[in-house]
Protein backbone atom coordinates (compact mmCIF):
# COMPACT_ATOMS: atom_id res chain seq x y z
CA UNK A 1 0.00 0.00 0.00
CA UNK A 2 1.12 3.67 -0.93
CA UNK A 3 1.89 5.93 1.99
CA UNK A 4 -0.46 8.39 0.79
CA UNK A 5 -3.09 6.16 1.24
CA UNK A 6 -3.55 7.17 5.12
CA UNK A 7 -6.55 7.93 7.48
CA UNK A 8 -8.51 11.48 6.14
CA UNK A 9 -8.30 13.74 8.87
CA UNK A 10 -11.45 15.34 7.63
CA UNK A 11 -13.04 11.50 8.85
CA UNK A 12 -11.84 11.30 12.43
CA UNK A 13 -14.63 11.47 15.03
CA UNK A 14 -14.30 13.75 17.87
CA UNK A 15 -10.98 15.03 19.25
CA UNK A 16 -12.20 18.45 18.60
CA UNK A 17 -9.62 19.99 20.45
CA UNK A 18 -6.90 18.22 19.11
CA UNK A 19 -7.74 18.72 16.09
CA UNK A 20 -8.35 22.51 16.77
CA UNK A 21 -4.31 22.86 18.11
CA UNK A 22 -3.21 21.27 15.46
CA UNK A 23 -4.81 23.09 12.79
CA UNK A 24 -3.56 26.29 14.50
CA UNK A 25 0.10 25.16 15.00
CA UNK A 26 -0.48 24.47 11.05
CA UNK A 27 -1.15 27.98 10.38
CA UNK A 28 1.29 29.45 12.55
CA UNK A 29 4.25 26.77 13.25
CA UNK A 30 5.68 29.65 15.42
CA UNK A 31 3.69 28.76 17.95
CA UNK A 32 6.05 26.10 19.18
CA UNK A 33 4.32 22.72 18.32
CA UNK A 34 1.76 20.84 19.96
CA UNK A 35 2.27 18.31 23.07
CA UNK A 36 -0.36 15.81 23.20
CA UNK A 37 -0.98 14.04 26.63
CA UNK A 38 -3.11 10.66 26.81
CA UNK A 39 -2.76 6.84 26.68
CA UNK A 40 -2.02 5.05 23.75
CA UNK A 41 -4.79 3.75 21.12
CA UNK A 42 -6.44 7.68 20.89
CA UNK A 43 -5.21 7.75 16.82
CA UNK A 44 -3.11 10.50 18.26
CA UNK A 45 -0.81 9.48 15.15
CA UNK A 46 -3.33 9.47 12.93
CA UNK A 47 -4.02 13.08 13.62
CA UNK A 48 -0.55 13.94 13.05
CA UNK A 49 -0.17 12.35 10.29
CA UNK A 50 -3.73 14.23 8.54
CA UNK A 51 -2.53 17.42 9.78
CA UNK A 52 0.55 17.01 7.31
CA UNK A 53 -1.82 16.26 4.96
CA UNK A 54 -2.92 20.02 5.34
CA UNK A 55 0.89 21.49 5.00
CA UNK A 56 2.28 22.57 1.39
CA UNK A 57 4.83 19.99 1.27
CA UNK A 58 2.62 16.84 2.94
CA UNK A 59 6.17 15.69 4.50
CA UNK A 60 5.40 13.39 7.64
CA UNK A 61 8.51 12.45 9.40
CA UNK A 62 8.68 10.42 12.31
CA UNK A 63 11.64 10.76 14.40
CA UNK A 64 13.32 6.85 14.69
CA UNK A 65 13.37 5.32 18.24
CA UNK A 66 16.76 5.47 19.87
CA UNK A 67 17.90 8.08 16.88
CA UNK A 68 21.39 10.04 17.66
CA UNK A 69 22.00 13.90 17.64
CA UNK A 70 23.45 13.32 14.08
CA UNK A 71 21.11 11.25 13.31
CA UNK A 72 18.73 14.42 14.12
CA UNK A 73 20.84 17.28 12.74
CA UNK A 74 22.75 15.60 10.00
CA UNK A 75 26.58 15.23 9.70
CA UNK A 76 29.69 17.02 8.42
CA UNK A 77 32.14 15.84 5.77
CA UNK A 78 35.31 17.03 7.38
CA UNK A 79 37.46 15.52 5.02
CA UNK A 80 35.49 16.89 2.21
CA UNK A 81 35.59 20.44 3.75
CA UNK A 82 38.87 20.60 4.09
CA UNK A 83 40.19 19.19 0.68
CA UNK A 84 37.40 20.79 -1.45
CA UNK A 85 36.49 24.02 1.14
CA UNK A 86 33.09 23.26 1.09
CA UNK A 87 31.36 21.79 3.70
CA UNK A 88 29.51 18.60 2.92
CA UNK A 89 26.24 18.03 4.43
CA UNK A 90 24.66 15.07 4.93
CA UNK A 91 20.96 16.07 6.06
CA UNK A 92 19.36 14.31 8.96
CA UNK A 93 15.73 14.02 10.29
CA UNK A 94 15.24 18.09 10.78
CA UNK A 95 16.01 18.47 7.45
CA UNK A 96 13.84 15.74 5.96
CA UNK A 97 10.98 17.66 8.31
CA UNK A 98 11.31 21.13 6.70
CA UNK A 99 7.97 22.01 5.43
CA UNK A 100 5.72 19.45 7.19
CA UNK A 101 5.61 17.73 10.50
CA UNK A 102 7.77 16.16 12.28
CA UNK A 103 6.07 13.44 14.93
CA UNK A 104 7.92 12.68 17.71
CA UNK A 105 6.18 9.70 19.44
CA UNK A 106 6.75 9.35 23.88
CA UNK A 107 8.74 12.73 23.99
CA UNK A 108 9.42 12.52 27.38
CA UNK A 109 11.27 9.63 27.01
CA UNK A 110 13.61 10.99 24.98
CA UNK A 111 16.91 12.67 26.68
CA UNK A 112 16.55 15.98 27.85
CA UNK A 113 19.57 17.40 25.57
CA UNK A 114 17.44 15.77 22.30
CA UNK A 115 13.94 17.65 23.60
CA UNK A 116 16.26 20.67 24.13
CA UNK A 117 17.84 20.47 20.35
CA UNK A 118 13.97 19.90 18.97
CA UNK A 119 12.50 22.79 20.57
CA UNK A 120 15.10 25.12 19.75
CA UNK A 121 14.93 24.23 16.02
CA UNK A 122 10.53 24.18 16.09
CA UNK A 123 10.68 27.68 17.65
CA UNK A 124 13.70 29.48 15.37
CA UNK A 125 12.93 27.48 11.99
CA UNK A 126 16.96 26.97 11.53
CA UNK A 127 18.83 24.10 12.17
CA UNK A 128 22.76 24.82 12.07
CA UNK A 129 25.39 22.29 12.42
CA UNK A 130 28.56 23.06 14.15
CA UNK A 131 31.82 20.56 13.93
CA UNK A 132 35.46 21.95 14.23
CA UNK A 133 34.96 25.16 13.36
CA UNK A 134 32.80 23.88 10.27
CA UNK A 135 29.45 24.99 9.98
CA UNK A 136 26.34 24.59 7.89
CA UNK A 137 22.99 26.16 8.18
CA UNK A 138 19.57 24.79 6.82
CA UNK A 139 15.52 26.32 6.96
CA UNK A 140 13.87 23.06 9.08
CA UNK A 141 10.72 24.92 9.68
CA UNK A 142 7.84 22.30 10.69
CA UNK A 143 5.22 21.34 12.57
CA UNK A 144 6.31 19.85 16.00
CA UNK A 145 4.23 17.66 17.19
CA UNK A 146 4.76 15.42 20.54
CA UNK A 147 3.10 12.64 22.34
CA UNK A 148 3.48 11.15 26.32
CA UNK A 149 1.67 8.99 28.27
CA UNK A 150 2.47 10.42 31.58
CA UNK A 151 2.42 7.11 33.87
CA UNK A 152 5.34 6.51 32.09
CA UNK A 153 7.84 9.67 33.17
CA UNK A 154 7.17 13.39 33.45
CA UNK A 155 9.30 16.07 31.25
CA UNK A 156 10.91 18.82 32.96
CA UNK A 157 8.73 22.31 33.44
CA UNK A 158 11.60 23.80 31.63
CA UNK A 159 11.23 21.64 28.43
CA UNK A 160 6.93 21.87 29.07
CA UNK A 161 7.02 25.31 29.33
CA UNK A 162 8.85 25.12 25.39
CA UNK A 163 6.56 23.63 23.88
CA UNK A 164 3.73 26.16 22.73
CA UNK A 165 0.33 24.41 23.24
CA UNK A 166 -0.90 21.44 24.97
CA UNK A 167 -3.92 19.48 24.62
CA UNK A 168 -5.19 16.64 27.30
CA UNK A 169 -6.55 13.86 25.19
CA UNK A 170 -9.16 11.41 27.46
CA UNK A 171 -9.89 7.70 26.55
CA UNK A 172 -13.23 7.48 26.99
CA UNK A 173 -15.65 8.57 23.97
CA UNK A 174 -19.21 7.77 24.34
CA UNK A 175 -20.62 4.75 22.82
CA UNK A 176 -22.34 5.86 19.72
CA UNK A 177 -18.61 7.75 19.05
CA UNK A 178 -16.47 4.56 19.87
CA UNK A 179 -19.17 2.98 17.39
CA UNK A 180 -18.61 5.18 14.61
CA UNK A 181 -14.75 5.23 15.02
CA UNK A 182 -14.36 1.64 14.53
CA UNK A 183 -17.16 1.85 11.38
CA UNK A 184 -14.95 4.19 9.59
CA UNK A 185 -12.02 2.00 10.30
CA UNK A 186 -13.53 -0.85 9.07
CA UNK A 187 -14.22 0.81 6.01
CA UNK A 188 -10.78 2.42 5.33
CA UNK A 189 -9.06 -1.09 6.12
CA UNK A 190 -11.29 -2.61 3.62
CA UNK A 191 -11.21 -0.25 0.78
CA UNK A 192 -8.40 2.64 1.52
CA UNK A 193 -9.09 4.20 -1.96
CA UNK A 194 -12.86 4.10 -2.10
CA UNK A 195 -12.77 5.53 1.58
CA UNK A 196 -10.34 8.24 0.48
CA UNK A 197 -12.63 9.54 -2.80
CA UNK A 198 -15.95 8.85 -0.65
CA UNK A 199 -13.55 11.81 2.00
CA UNK A 200 -12.22 13.87 -0.89
CA UNK A 201 -14.75 17.15 -0.78
CA UNK A 202 -14.29 17.58 3.44
CA UNK A 203 -10.60 16.91 2.55
CA UNK A 204 -10.14 19.58 0.00
CA UNK A 205 -12.15 21.71 1.77
CA UNK A 206 -10.49 21.44 4.49
CA UNK A 207 -7.26 22.21 2.82
CA UNK A 208 -8.19 24.89 1.37
CA UNK A 209 -9.41 26.27 5.11
CA UNK A 210 -6.32 26.26 6.15
CA UNK A 211 -4.38 27.43 3.34
CA UNK A 212 -6.37 30.53 3.64
CA UNK A 213 -5.92 31.26 7.60
CA UNK A 214 -1.78 31.09 6.86
CA UNK A 215 -2.42 33.54 3.87
CA UNK A 216 -4.56 35.71 5.94
CA UNK A 217 -2.41 35.17 9.53
CA UNK A 218 0.62 38.27 8.99
CA UNK A 219 -2.13 40.81 8.02
CA UNK A 220 -4.07 39.73 11.43
CA UNK A 221 -2.77 42.63 13.52
CA UNK A 222 -1.03 41.35 17.17
CA UNK A 223 -3.04 44.59 19.33
CA UNK A 224 -2.31 45.80 22.31
CA UNK A 225 -5.92 45.37 23.74
CA UNK A 226 -5.50 41.78 23.12
CA UNK A 227 -2.16 41.65 24.52
CA UNK A 228 -2.83 43.88 27.33
CA UNK A 229 -6.24 40.72 28.36
CA UNK A 230 -3.77 37.49 28.18
CA UNK A 231 -0.92 39.83 30.04
CA UNK A 232 -3.60 40.03 32.80
CA UNK A 233 -4.96 36.10 32.63
CA UNK A 234 -1.24 34.84 33.06
CA UNK A 235 -0.75 36.94 36.11
CA UNK A 236 -4.15 35.68 37.61
CA UNK A 237 -2.58 31.86 36.63
CA UNK A 238 0.37 32.56 38.23
CA UNK A 239 2.74 31.77 34.78
CA UNK A 240 6.39 32.00 35.28
CA UNK A 241 8.13 33.89 32.25
CA UNK A 242 6.86 35.25 29.17
CA UNK A 243 6.34 32.83 26.75
CA UNK A 244 2.95 31.88 27.37
CA UNK A 245 1.82 35.31 26.62
CA UNK A 246 3.57 35.02 22.96
CA UNK A 247 2.35 31.45 22.21
CA UNK A 248 -1.16 32.57 23.37
CA UNK A 249 -0.91 35.61 21.35
CA UNK A 250 0.09 33.86 18.69
CA UNK A 251 -2.71 31.46 18.88
CA UNK A 252 -5.40 33.43 19.25
CA UNK A 253 -4.53 35.70 15.78
CA UNK A 254 -4.26 31.88 14.53
CA UNK A 255 -7.22 31.66 15.76
CA UNK A 256 -9.26 34.33 14.09
CA UNK A 257 -7.06 33.93 10.94
CA UNK A 258 -9.21 30.25 10.92
CA UNK A 259 -12.99 32.05 11.65
CA UNK A 260 -12.09 34.16 8.48
CA UNK A 261 -11.73 37.32 10.65
CA UNK A 262 -9.69 39.98 10.30
CA UNK A 263 -8.48 40.80 13.70
CA UNK A 264 -8.19 39.64 16.82
CA UNK A 265 -11.63 38.83 19.42
CA UNK A 266 -12.38 38.08 22.63
CA UNK A 267 -13.77 34.13 21.27
CA UNK A 268 -10.51 33.68 19.93
CA UNK A 269 -8.60 34.91 23.23
CA UNK A 270 -11.26 32.32 25.11
CA UNK A 271 -10.33 29.24 22.52
CA UNK A 272 -7.07 28.90 22.99
CA UNK A 273 -6.92 29.67 26.66
CA UNK A 274 -6.43 25.99 28.00
CA UNK A 275 -4.24 24.93 25.34
CA UNK A 276 -1.92 27.93 26.12
CA UNK A 277 -1.96 27.39 30.34
CA UNK A 278 -2.67 23.69 30.35
CA UNK A 279 1.00 22.92 30.57
CA UNK A 280 2.15 26.37 32.50
CA UNK A 281 -0.73 27.85 34.89
CA UNK A 282 0.37 27.61 39.23
CA UNK A 283 -2.86 29.50 40.16
CA UNK A 284 -6.35 27.81 39.64
CA UNK A 285 -9.10 30.61 39.87
CA UNK A 286 -11.30 30.59 42.28
CA UNK A 287 -14.85 29.19 41.86
CA UNK A 288 -17.40 31.89 41.11
CA UNK A 289 -19.55 32.80 44.21
CA UNK A 290 -22.46 31.31 44.82
CA UNK A 291 -25.77 33.31 45.30
CA UNK A 292 -26.57 33.81 49.02
CA UNK A 293 -28.96 30.86 50.16
CA UNK A 294 -32.18 31.24 51.78
CA UNK A 295 -32.41 30.38 55.63
CA UNK A 296 -34.54 27.28 55.65
CA UNK A 297 -38.18 27.32 56.63
CA UNK A 298 -38.97 26.54 60.15
CA UNK A 299 -39.10 22.88 60.91
CA UNK A 300 -41.97 21.56 63.21
CA UNK A 301 -40.54 21.71 66.21
CA UNK A 302 -39.46 25.20 66.04
CA UNK A 303 -43.22 26.19 65.40
CA UNK A 304 -45.26 23.99 67.07
CA UNK A 305 -43.01 22.65 69.91
CA UNK A 306 -43.36 19.48 68.53
CA UNK A 307 -40.69 16.82 68.81
CA UNK A 308 -38.11 17.55 65.55
CA UNK A 309 -36.38 14.97 63.36
CA UNK A 310 -34.64 11.67 64.82
CA UNK A 311 -36.12 12.26 68.08
CA UNK A 312 -34.41 15.91 69.07
CA UNK A 313 -36.38 17.64 71.58
CA UNK A 314 -37.71 20.90 71.50
CA UNK A 315 -36.12 23.94 73.61
CA UNK A 316 -37.09 24.20 76.93
CA UNK A 317 -36.87 26.77 79.79
CA UNK A 318 -34.69 25.50 82.79
CA UNK A 319 -35.06 27.41 85.84
CA UNK A 320 -32.20 29.14 87.28
CA UNK A 321 -32.85 29.09 91.27
CA UNK A 322 -33.09 32.08 93.41
CA UNK A 323 -31.20 34.99 92.73
CA UNK A 324 -28.37 35.93 95.91
CA UNK A 325 -26.78 39.05 96.24
CA UNK A 326 -23.27 38.75 96.40
CA UNK A 327 -21.27 40.30 99.20
CA UNK A 328 -19.84 43.76 99.07
CA UNK A 329 -16.56 44.91 99.62
CA UNK A 330 -16.13 47.56 102.57
CA UNK A 331 -15.92 50.65 101.17
CA UNK A 332 -12.38 52.68 101.97
CA UNK A 333 -12.67 54.85 105.23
Amino acid sequence: MSDLLHFPLSAVVGSDELKLALYLAAIDPAIGGVLIEGPRGMAKSTLARGIADLLPEATFVTLPLGASEERIVGTLDLDAALGEGRARFSPGVLAKAHGGVLYVDEVNLLPDHLVDLLLDVAASGVNQVERDGVSHRHPARFVLIGTMNPEEGELRPQLLDRFGLKVRQDGQPQPAERAEIVRRRLAFDANPQAFIDQWNGEQEALARRCQDARERVPGIPLDDAALDDIAQRCFAAGVDGLRADLVWLRAARAHAAWRGAQRIEAEDIDAVEDFALAHRRTHTPPPAAQPPQAPPAASQSQTSGGEGQWGELPAQAVPMGERRELPRWPKKP
